[in-house]
């Protein structure tokens, strides 16, 4: 039994899922902590810099993570060293040219800046660019070579130290935005020396970079930096219009907000999984062992799915539990909506598989238009359901709660517009079911052009998949 235990906590697939459970755990007890320790105000411009922060650094690193990873796993020692260099070359330049760019536009626009949420950000964003620089890169280069364990190790140096932090400074220290700013700063410089230190971000061959590499970083990168960006899009398609609808609004924000975070959680094992195997599969297909990365793709896609129907299907028997403990008694109304996004659940790990296939047989153009049919989509089906349907379901609302025996005009009226409002945000919920099938089915047309996928394998591949963990 215990050489049993020793064998899955040393896996890459735990260590990997280890990797994302746990900041996405600190990072929600540190949202907890930073929203008690900080006041209104202060915690808004928090969340603007963090935010704003990410998306930033999903532009600097896009364009090579999984580039890094895709080539620099199927690598000699000579070309692993060119590649590592042209990494960190190309990161740096895109960091230094970043950094320029928000300088000039705090000069000419400093009192603007100042009068907004994005002082913080503008203000400190050139010096954790340069600090965080390392760690951003040691990630991409430990999860090419798989070295999950090591990639554990500087997260927990990471976010575990600001999460201390934060805990000690909520109970003694009581520093403002400003005490927190430089305690993050400080844990960053840490876990980045450290990396350099170690040589996990590949500082050391920068002078080693070619053209050559650079152009192969560069040429791939410029279609998965545009994936991500329109995956970024994806998820925040539904907000963004919901937000905009003169009928929903905030509200419908806030309903459609507590189903949706829950499904992130859904997320962790898929990302956890992806990781693990976009190293492999990319190994495979340099290697043209086209029958391996078609066994891979099966078992992966298959073997997450059979690992989720279980927890979907208690995920959809307990969802108003869910939705209350994260949200309240006044959220309980959508569990509707959690329980679409369990049935979406479901089909997340194909999409997620294919779509990472693609980029490790190197076909990441075709990703990208996969991602970009997915995005559009989904705003034309959010479009459609949020301004185009809400008079029709208002319509049938009224009409059925007053044949039921609603007479009162205000309560009628009030219920109508609750009941509306959960079946419209159920309705976009199952627009994201019809993307996501439409996303599946484009992947897989691009996947046949190279290889000879089918998509029934994933069931055979996926209990090839257990019995192989078992």
């Amino acid at each position: 039994m215990a050489n049993f235990l020793s064998k899955i906590f040393k896996s890459h697939n735990f260590l990997s899922l280890a990797n994302n459970g746990l900041v996405a755990v600190l990072g929600f007890f540190s949202f907890i902590v930073l929203v008690r320790s900080l006041p209104t105000e202060e915690f808004g411009e928090w969340v603007l810099f963090i935010t704003t922060l990410n998306f930033i650094d999903m532009l600097r690193f896009g364009i090579t993570r999984t580039a890094i990873v895709r080539f620099l796993s199927g690598a000699d020692e000579t070309e692993g060293k060119q590649l590592l260099g042209s990494n960190y070359a190309i990161n740096g330049a895109s960091t230094l040219l970043l950094i320029v760019l928000v300088v000039v536009v705090n000069l000419f626009f400093e009192s603007s800046i100042k009068e907004s949420g994005f002082s913080l950000f503008f203000t400190w964003f050139p010096l954790v660019a340069i600090i965080n620089l390392p760690f951003n890169n040691s990630m991409s280069v430990l999860q090419a070579r798989m070295r999950f364990d090591n990639m554990l190790i500087i997260r927990i140096i990471n976010v575990g130290s600001f999460m201390t932090f934060l805990v000690l400074n909520y109970f003694i220290f009581r520093g403002g935005i400003m005490v927190i700013m430089y305690a993050y700063i400080t844990t960053n410089l840490a876990s980045s020396l450290i990396a350099a230190g170690l040589n996990w971000d590949g500082i050391r061959h920068i002078f080693n970079a070619t053209k050559r590499t650079n152009k192969i970083i560069l040429n791939f990168g410029k279609y998965t930096s545009g994936t991500l960006i329109g995956s970024n899009l994806l998820r925040s398609a539904d907000t963004f219009i919901l937000g905009l609808s003169p009928f929903l609004g905030v509200t419908g924000v806030a309903l459609y907000s507590i189903p949706l975070k829950l499904t992130e959680i859904i997320e962790i094992p898929v990302r956890s999984f992806a990781m693990t195997a976009f190293p492999k599969l990319s190994k495979a297909s340099i290697e043209g062992n086209k029958k391996l990365v078609m066994d891979i793709f099966y078992q992966n896609a298959g073997g997450l799915t059979y690992i989720l129907i279980p927890i979907m299907a208690f995920s959809f028997v307990f969802a108003e539990e869910f939705v209350t403990i994260l949200g309240g008694p006044e959220y309980k109304e959508t569990a509707s909506i959690f329980r679409i996004f369990c049935i979406y659940g479901l089909l997340l790990p194909v999409d997620r598989f294919i779509g990472i296939s693609l980029d490790s047989i190197n076909m990441p153009k075709q990703n990208f238009f996969k991602v970009i049919y997915m995005t559009l989509s989904n705003i034309i089906g959010d479009a459609i359901v949020v301004f185009g349907f809400y008079y029709i379901v208002l319509g049938f609302s009224i009409s059925y709660l007053f044949f039921v025996g609603y007479s009162d005009p205000e309560v009628l009226a009030q219920t109508a517009s609750i009941f509306t409002m959960i079946t419209v945000l159920d309705l976009v919920a199952v627009v994201t079911i019809l993307f996501t099938l439409i996303g599946i089915f484009i992947g897989s047309h691009y996947l046949k052009k190279e290889l000879d996928i089918k998509l029934r394998y994933i069931f055979k591949g996926g209990i090839d998949f257990l019995k192989g963990f078992l």
